[in-house]
């Protein structure tokens, strides 16, 4: 592509209303948004009034409780047309002032509402589970039994009122990084185009080699030129961490990360032990697409090429392949579904100037969910729609069945569903382009299934084995230099790409300065492997008892974060604690492999 071959997108103003989410659900205008802001303002003015008081009697905790879970949905709807606003529009200095407003507001009430915690942990517990056990707190028990279980690792109240001052200091070198990586680095060009963080995917993706090879090269040498800068950032950020853990009386950080979700750190050994025991099943992988793409090595930036040529989708057409790839949920779910992404609009996905790159899903402060997302016609823009959706069902069941006053769901949780959906909706097309003798189509099905995989089922588990090390190293007091931490990297690829592979150890190594969002949050990558690991467990399940297995995954979707994460898959019949459901990915993996290799032998017969 050609900067003369760039398209011009239209204004925000310009693009089609049924293109755009039902913003104005949350709140009609702009100017109610500013009423409440006011309004807000007051009562959390109000809230802090609550301090001092909970240990008084059960009238006078539960009074505080409701009060505050009522602030905390409207502060939600409040924050998320803020947000929303600022995703859609990024030229738009107002919506940009708003959510910055916004999360001004966030912060009063965090301030206003820090005394709750303390003071509930100081009260006697016999007396305060005594409490919880009344029937007037019954949508409330589950959050504060998990603020109880915290108890063990809650400090003074003058070291604890250290340690939340420490807060913002130590959120520092999370601002530097991304001011560093979106504002100051530039990338050079691809084919006469200019790399961005917004086109970067799509440049070294595309079907031009040599302009694959320039965007990925490119991309890697500017994170490259400022390595020492970006790995002294990373190591403050793993002391902190670590540091936290042990003020905290945790024996190290990654169990100080897991706790509040009540996950055992086996689950992050077991992911990374089964992973690596099959990642043969990877190696195969990239020798067949070497085979297709007719190359006498695979490199890096050939891992992303496109084995068929583009098939255009469009948006109609995606919703009807996700509803029809559903319907073994049943027909309720299918028709909000389809409700949702047609009449409700719940999905932002025109193209616009200004509008960020990406993809998520908006419980929209229980009003109704929001996706955000860019349609570009094409298979992959499917999958990112069945992504989102899967999360989007998720919070509508979850919230139809519980309060606000019953925790949400987790990150753990919430990968699971937006992963099902793409499996079970993907699981539909294969069958029917292999019923059609579909070559075609079977083959680009496949490639947005290893796309899906190769993000969360090998990127993932490299980050995830890469941060456990590097923890591991300041832990036993060791230093963390841009050349061991590029070395770790590209030793962990080495794994995954085995001999299929032809690396570049600097470039390749420097991977992990290209993922701060997943690795300042510490031990968040794994997630996003357990993820797509209990959703494919759940998918083979749907094999043998088809009724039973969507009876307990509807389930698992209601409970949201009434159960922790743990307890909720194995309710549905999954252990994390177990190799089985990375094992169950690693089948499908490899079948979709050796589908592959079946059909690359009767294209060369």
């Amino acid at each position: 592509m050609t900067n003369q071959q760039v398209k011009t997108l239209p204004k925000r103003s310009d693009v089609p209303r049924e293109q755009t989410w039902d913003i104005e659900a949350l709140y009609a205008t702009p100017r109610d948004w500013e009423a409440e802001a006011g309004a807000l303002t007051g009562a959390i003015h109000a809230l802090s009034a609550h301090a001092g008081q909970l240990g008084d009697s059960p009238e006078a905790l539960l009074a505080f409780l409701t009060e505050n879970d009522a602030l905390s949905l409207r502060l939600s709807r409040f924050m998320s047309y803020a947000s929303m606003n600022a995703s859609v529009d990024g030229t738009d200095s107002v919506a940009a002032a708003r959510r910055d407003r916004a999360s001004g507001i966030i912060s009063q009430y965090s301030a206003a509402s820090a005394f709750a915690q303390p003071e509930l942990l100081a009260l006697d517990e016999a007396k305060l589970r005594g409490w919880l056990d009344q029937p007037e707190f019954k949508d409330h028990k589950i959050r504060a039994e998990r603020i109880l279980r915290n108890k063990p690792h809650v400090r003074s109240a003058e070291v604890e009122a250290l340690l939340g001052a420490v807060q913002a200091p130590f959120a520092s070198e999370r601002g530097i990084h991304p001011a560093l990586a979106n504002m100051d680095m530039q990338f050079g060009t691809a084919g006469g185009q200019k790399v961005t963080q917004g086109n970067v995917d799509a440049l070294s993706s595309g079907p031009d080699r040599e302009v694959r090879r320039q965007a990925w090269e490119n991309y890697a040498d500017a994170h490259l030129a400022v390595k020492h800068s970006q790995a002294a950032m990373y190591a403050t950020n793993v002391r902190q961490n670590v540091f936290l853990a042990r003020a905290r009386h945790y024996p190290d950080a990654i169990t100080a990360s897991l706790a509040p979700d009540n996950i055992p750190t086996a689950v992050v050994t077991t992911l990374l032990d089964t992973y690596r025991a099959n990642t043969p099943i990877w190696h195969r992988y990239w020798k067949v697409r070497r085979k297709w793409l007719g190359l006498g090595e695979l490199r890096e930036y050939d891992v992303k090429a496109s084995l068929v040529p583009r098939r255009d989708v469009s948006y109609a057409q995606a919703v009807d392949w996700i509803c029809e790839g559903m319907a073994p949920l049943g027909e309720e779910y299918v028709k909000d579904m389809r409700f949702g992404l047609t009449e409700d609009r719940w999905v932002d996905y025109a193209e616009n100037d200004g509008k960020r790159q990406g993809a998520y899903s908006n419980g929209g402060g229980r009003v109704k969910p929001f996706i955000f997302m860019t349609w570009n016609d094409n298979v992959g823009s499917y999958s990112t729609l069945a992504h989102e959706i899967g999360h989007s069902m998720h919070s509508l069941l979850s919230t139809r069945e519980h309060p606000n006053s019953v925790p949400r769901y987790t990150l753990f949780h919430a990968e699971v569903a937006s992963n099902f959906n793409q499996a079970m909706s993907r699981k539909n097309l294969l069958a029917k382009a292999r019923a059609a003798g579909d070559t075609e189509f079977e083959v680009a099905i496949i490639e947005e299934a290893l796309s899906n995989f190769h993000r969360y089922f090998f990127i993932m588990p490299t980050l995830a084995a890469f941060e456990l090390e590097a923890y591991r190293r300041i832990e036993a007091g060791g230093t963390l230099s841009a050349p061991d931490l590029i070395d770790l990297t590209a030793d962990l690829l080495q794994q995954g790409y085995g001999d299929g592979v032809t690396m570049d150890r600097e470039r390749s190594g420097i991977l992990w300065a290209q993922f701060s969002t997943h690795l300042y949050a510490n031990f968040y990558a794994y997630q996003y492997a357990t993820g797509i690991s209990a959703a494919h467990q759940l998918l083979e399940k749907f094999g043998a008892d088809p009724e039973g297995a969507r009876e307990s995954y509807l389930k698992f979707l209601q409970s949201g974060g009434s159960l922790d994460p743990i307890d909720a898959l194995r309710e549905a019949g999954v252990d994390m604690l177990s190799p089985e459901p990375v094992q169950a990915t690693f089948r499908t993996l490899e079948g979709y492999v050796a589908r592959l290799e079946e059909l690359l032998q009767a294209r060369q017969n």
